[in-house]
């Protein structure tokens, strides 16, 4: 029998079962990125008290990722858990012809300003998979703002790239599905949106059980959006060309993390098997500290008391 799970429900519903306590609100910041004066909405969740952390999920998930270590989190910090640019219910630019209105680079610039609109010029992040992906550039574009910062199971983005080999490749068959030219990628997923959720979340080291039906729901919701469907290939698509010119320019200009960083993985997913977390970071950061966790890649839903106690020592060093 094919896995599934109940029918899509609200959204309201959905977020507020699974972040009690945690308020709701739509932001309209700048799109930096598109400049004169265009906009985009990016949904956040806020609780908390004590210096800000922003939380930012991963592919092809939704700010519902959190949920089980939300609450958690809120009892040190100011916590805001938004939707990347492109995800969830957050704006979906137009096409820019080069990918960029789905690049790291426009992705961090959104979350600076909903920080910023929140009050916080300086804050900490905890960032999963694409949404660490956009930490690493939110922190090297506007370092400033970072006060420390915890990435899970991610490696850099060109490092990646750069030392791809048949079991990577295997493993990661989603990056170069969807970064094949629209609308191939596009019209598969359209077909079966849950089919494509089993096939990226369900083949990996946990298989499904691990995800709470709601989140599920959630975030098969938002993947039935054409919308949707088309700015997670466009992120993947970036990610392979405009992304990398950034990476190379800041590797050309000696550019790195300068702010505490530590990078946590799982010890069972594509990253413990395939590259040394540490080294890859400390390539490219100047503080880096971290280890593996008893887990595969989806570290906030599978281990969530492991992560809690690694992440909450290390950010609280914000206060220092």
């Amino acid at each position: 029998m094919t896995p599934s799970w109940p029918a899509s429900s609200a959204p309201e519903g959905a977020l507020r079962e699974l972040f009690l306590g945690f308020d709701e609100r739509r932001l309209v910041v700048p799109d930096r990125h598109a400049g004169g004066g265009q906009t985009i909405t990016i949904p956040l969740l806020r609780a908390g008290s004590g210096p800000a952390l922003l939380c930012l999920h991963g592919h092809p998930q939704t700010r519902a990722l959190w949920h089980r270590v939300a609450a958690h989190l809120a009892q040190d910090f100011t916590v805001v858990i938004t939707d990347l640019r492109g995800y969830g219910d957050a704006g979906k630019p137009a096409d820019q012809g080069d990918h960029g209105q789905q690049s790291f680079r426009a992705m961090a610039a959104d979350q600076v300003e909903v920080m910023r609109a929140l009050g916080f010029e300086r804050f900490s992040i905890l960032a999963h998979d694409r949404g660490a992906r956009t930490a690493h550039r939110l922190a090297l574009d506007h370092p400033d703002c970072v006060a420390r910062m915890s990435l899970l199971d991610i490696a850099p983005t060109l490092a990646m790239f750069e030392a791809t080999d048949r079991e990577f490749a295997s493993r990661y068959w989603h990056w170069f599905f969807l970064l094949q030219p629209a609308p191939l990628p596009e019209r598969l997923i359209a077909g079966d949106p849950q089919a494509y959720l089993l096939a990226t979340m369900g083949s990996r080291h946990a298989g499904m059980a691990v995800f709470d039906p709601r989140a599920l729901a959630e975030y098969e919701r938002c993947l039935r959006d054409p919308a949707t469907q088309h700015a997670l290939c466009e992120d993947y698509r970036a990610a392979a060309t405009i992304d990398l010119e950034h990476d190379r320019a800041d590797r050309a200009a000696g550019r790195k993390v300068a702010c505490p960083l530590q990078v946590l993985w799982g010890e069972h997913g594509t990253i413990a098997a395939c590259f040394q977390a540490l080294r890859e970071w400390r390539a490219v950061a100047a503080q880096v500290s971290g280890h593996a966790l008893p887990c595969g890649h989806y570290l906030p839903e599978e281990a969530p008391q492991a992560l809690l106690a690694a992440a909450i020592p290390f950010l609280r060093g914000a206060l220092d």
